[in-house]
């Protein structure tokens, strides 16, 4: 456990200045977030100062460290610093702002001098940026997204066979009533540390959230995002349609699309059909607005397909000719013949190759998925504990001279002003996040750099410890959990002359 430094104690309760709560706690007892308790007389860190260790296997590549059996066993002895990398889970803050970071840990990597600079951040201005993989619709754009009835945010704009949610922000964590921030902080928190949680949309659908999981929308576990539009779908298939079937319709809350009246069916050779379909057309085979959305067929309302077919053109039309109707995900699909009369009858099965392009539209769709990016601004506060000077390490990261990550896993740093960052937090350590009840999120975050960059840009010197000496206090180490680069990779650098 981290110790921290006590500023005042009041009737034997100590005061602990992590936060702006500033709360009085009694011996054996925790603060109101849980994090800091009073042990002793000692103001402690209650979650463990968390390390990433990882070992050089063949080609180099990072592997995580097992329990027990196998090759990769580990005794647990420090391994070399260079495999190690402090993260900023379970290290404290820097509030009230002016104290450096709780960790700025000193190393050499590759006979180069490195530091990195390890803090947990209050961030009152955050959120998480969540995507559902899905072809349902979930809600119309800026309605609201509700947990236990409190307003935690909207709903953004959909992409290609997702649908984007924004949660958070300062206005709901601060602008609201109590119970609206309290509830937006510890939907976050959940959401971030990989717990469940049920929303409800304004004018839309019930889903349950987890990250790295498939949502559930409306009760039923999601299965797969769509291969991609109705036009899309159109092109990418045609040819396995060639022969086998007249006309072929892929229903679509966007863009539905028609063989016959496609480029792809036009290049194919294959004549009009006399269909009509009542929605916009857009170009030759695209369709918009065929039906309103839902969570039927493509996204869309309906449970019939032909609802969205107008009577075919007897002109061109003729008894026998066959259609094939499908969603984008080919969840749903039927086969259907023209009677004399021109209406489609539909029929007990599908042709065998027909069936088959079912199944490789099913395959194509990649299986449905919940994404959850925590996103949030390291302000001048989390700064100051950088640097005596917080901008000159806003230009170090636009430099690329400084690499950011959250919990050892990669941020993006967003272009502009300030230093915003957002990380999926399925790459981070388990429990990475925690809150304070002003309501804020409570976040990882570690900037890495060259020892002498960080003397240039006003960085604590004072402060710097060697890293086995941060090693000594850690008392969790696993194994590496993102994906991307190691956090002092040479590759996340831009090294100057």
């Amino acid at each position: 456990m981290v110790k921290q430094q006590v500023e005042s104690t009041l009737n034997g309760k100590i005061r602990c200045d992590a936060c702006p709560v500033m709360c009085y706690i009694a011996d054996g007892r925790a603060g109101a977030c849980d994090r800091y308790a009073n042990v002793a007389g000692e103001l402690i860190r209650v979650d463990p100062l968390t390390v990433i260790e990882a070992t050089e296997a063949e080609g180099g590549k990072i592997v995580a460290f097992l329990p027990s059996g196998g090759a990769a066993d580990w005794d647990g002895d420090i391994v070399q610093s260079r495999n190690a990398f402090v993260t900023a889970v379970g290290a404290g803050t820097t509030y009230p702002d002016y104290k450096p970071a709780p960790f700025i840990v000193s190393r050499k990597e590759n006979g180069v001098d490195m530091v990195t600079v390890v803090t947990e951040g209050i961030f009152s201005y955050c959120g998480a940026k969540v995507k559902i993989d899905t072809d349902r619709f979930l809600g119309p754009e800026a309605a609201a997204v509700r947990v236990d009835g409190e307003p935690i945010g909207h709903v953004m704009t959909s992409e290609y066979g997702s649908q984007m949610l924004s949660l958070g922000g300062v206005h709901h964590l601060t602008g609201g009533s109590k119970k609206e921030g309290r509830v937006t902080c510890d939907a976050l928190l959940r959401l971030c540390n990989g717990q469940a949680v049920e929303m409800a949309i304004d004018g839309g659908s019930t889903l349950v959230v987890t990250a790295g999981e498939a949502p559930i929308i409306n009760g039923e576990q999601e299965q797969r995002m769509r291969v991609g539009c109705g036009s899309a779908t159109i092109g990418m298939f045609a040819r396995q349609w060639l022969g086998h079937v007249d006309e072929v319709v892929v229903v679509d809350d966007h863009i539905t699309g028609v063989l016959s009246e496609h480029q792809a069916g036009k290049l194919l050779d294959i004549p009009a059909t006399g269909i009509k379909i009542k929605g916009r057309r857009s170009t030759p085979g695209r369709y918009f607005q065929v039906a309103a959305p839902g969570t039927g067929w493509g996204g869309t309302d309906i449970t019939d397909p032909l609802a969205i077919l107008g009577d075919f053109d007897p002109k061109t039309a003729y008894p026998g000719l066959r259609m094939l109707m499908v969603s984008t995900t080919g969840e749903q699909y039927g086969y259907y013949i023209l009677d004399e009369n021109l209406r489609p009858v539909l029929q007990s099965a599908l042709p065998a190759p027909l069936q088959q392009s079912v199944e490789i539209i099913e395959e194509n769709c990649e299986p449905a998925l919940a994404s959850v990016l925590f996103m949030g601004g390291a302000g001048g506060s989390l700064r100051a504990g950088v640097t005596n000077n917080p901008v000159r390490l806003t230009r170090s990261v636009k430099e690329a001279l400084t690499h950011v990550s959250c919990g050892g896993a990669p941020a993006y740093v967003w272009p502009g002003g300030g230093i915003t960052v957002m990380a999926d937090v399925t790459e981070m350590p388990s429990n990475s996040f925690g809150y304070v009840p002003t309501p804020a999120l409570v976040a990882p975050i570690e900037f890495t750099m060259r020892l002498s960059d960080y003397e240039a840009l006003g960085g604590h010197m004072e402060a710097v410890v060697p890293i086995e000496e941060a090693l000594a206090l850690a008392e969790r180490k696993i194994g590496p959990v993102a994906s991307g680069a190691w956090p002092t990779d040479e590759r996340n650098f831009r090294w100057g002359a």
